[in-house]
């Protein structure tokens, strides 16, 4: 007999290890309470990138002149832009629908929950519940917007990233609150289809997260001082109210501040016509019955479980956001969890690689990281050495006019094994694809370098700044 898994949530996780577990063999089952591809597909990565690109296309324009292109006044079609981002999704969303027919996954509407071991069942659109069994489970329910005591979402005027993606207009005034990935890249996108933006950080700097490296925050904030998107550090927004139609923010010193930020000077109010609150997500993980199979949570909710994604509890396992940021809460990582878990269900014995994860935040210009920062580095003990070579350097940045950015290289001293890279500047998302292998590889800078890359091209910056490291550079 087939083994039977349950999957509860399609999500980027959910419905590839569904597929995977298909592949070996298995009698698969997902439960899903929203549409196929979950928040990534529907409520995050996909749909905010449909509006970068719009937000790309925007800056082109007005650059035209640039590019010897005499072109006239360019406006803002929201409704256009939302009615292409429905078609997009909508079509993403039958492929995955699709994908799991081909694989003979049954896919149940529904909201699923554990009722006891090898026993769930599916609450249905319909209004029935529906009985299923398992032999092993997958947890993958994920995670949605946090929300501040202070600051409780409205749906119109305090809203979340989910409302923010779905706007019929662009609002004059709106305040971020949270100067983190999805902060920072709404801020780019809002800032380019007009609005005035102001970003508010508890942290010191855009982008506070160990595996940025510093640098990186340096110079994406002298981006968005160069777009007038006011970015301020070591604030918090103490109260929001909403009168006549906006809202009028008070913000003051943030009790993470470093540097002593107090008093007056930290303390302003602003009127804004919207507020995006940006600070985290939350786990997905309450009232799906954990604890009728023994599947602990830590201490904020979220689900517990090794690096062979086996939570411990009669074979229930678990992946996606719904681990939280003791793991790595990105889709991609989802994904490959997804994998690992399915041949793990399957009988195999795979473990989960955190090591050589790419992160990628799609600001203007974009930002990705891979390995340490020389912060983490420090923290280690690892001795290093850093390397950093301008974007403008390389010819293709010239032709395409995006000279913005920088790659910096960190490499352990004496071996010259790579330890991290870190990349801003023009399709620094897809550049950093090459450093991933390389890392994941055990590769030297010397590899790197000793690598031909074709020019005119963007990932020449990964060839100049290896050759900067061996003290031998020849643009950098």
């Amino acid at each position: 007999m087939s083994e039977k898994i349950t999957v509860l949530g399609a999500g980027p996780g959910g419905y590839v290890a569904a597929v995977r577990a298909a592949q070996l063999g298995a009698e698969v089952t997902v439960v899903e309470n929203d549409r196929p591809g979950g928040t990534c597909l529907n409520w995050g990565c996909i749909p905010s990138k449909i509006l970068k690109s719009t937000a790309d296309m925007l800056e082109q324009f007005r650059r035209s002149k640039e590019f010897g292109i005499a072109a006239g006044e360019v406006r803002l079609d929201m409704a256009a832009v939302n009615a292409r981002k429905k078609r997009i999704i909508d079509s993403q969303v039958k492929g995955i629908e699709a994908l799991l027919r081909r694989h003979r996954v049954r896919l149940i509407r529904g909201t699923g929950r554990i009722v006891g071991p090898g026993r769930a069942e599916a609450a249905t659109a319909e209004g029935t519940t529906e009985p299923l069994s398992w032999d092993r489970l997958l947890l993958a329910t994920g995670s949605r917007p946090a929300a501040l005591p202070d600051l409780p979402f409205d749906g119109r005027r305090i809203v979340s990233s989910n409302e923010a993606l779905y706007l019929d207009q662009v609002p004059k005034r709106v305040v971020i609150v949270g100067g983190g990935v999805i902060g920072c890249e709404f801020a780019f996108i809002l800032s380019s289809f007009g609005s005035a933006v102001t970003v508010v950080e508890a942290l010191d700097r855009a982008l506070p997260l160990p595996s940025v490296d510093e640098s990186c925050a340096k110079l994406l904030q002298r981006e968005m001082k160069k777009k007038k998107i006011r970015f301020m550090a070591d604030r918090i927004v103490k109260r929001a109210a909403v009168e006549d139609g906006r809202v009028k923010v008070a913000i003051g010193p943030s009790p993470f501040a470093k540097n002593g930020a107090a008093g007056v000077e930290a303390s302003e109010e602003i009127e804004a016509g919207l507020v995006l609150v940006c600070v985290g997500r939350t786990s997905n993980a309450d009232g799906i019955g954990l604890e009728t199979v023994g599947v602990r949570t830590d201490e904020r909710g979220w689900v517990c479980a090794d690096d062979r994604m086996d939570t411990g509890g009669s074979g229930v396992f678990a992946i996606g956001d719904l681990l939280g940021p003791n793991k790595v809460m990105l889709a991609h990582v989802a994904s490959t969890e997804g994998i690992v878990a399915a041949e793990n269900m399957m009988g195999g014995r795979r473990q989960m690689r955190y090591d050589a994860v790419p992160s990628a935040t799609f600001t203007m210009p974009e930002v990705a990281n891979v390995g340490l920062s020389e912060a983490q580095a420090a923290a280690a003990g690892i001795p290093v050495r850093s390397d950093t070579v301008l974007v403008r350097n390389v010819g293709k940045a010239q032709v395409i006019g995006e000279l913005a950015g920088e790659a910096k290289l960190i490499t352990e001293t004496g071996t010259g094994k790579l330890v991290g890279v870190h990349l801003t500047g023009p399709h620094a998302t897809d550049l950093i694809a090459e450093a991933t292998f390389a890392l994941r590889m055990g590769a030297t800078v010397a590899d790197l370098a000793d690598t031909i890359h074709a020019h005119p091209t963007l990932s020449e910056i990964i060839l100049e700044v290896a050759q900067k490291a061996l003290d031998r550079g020849i643009h950098g």
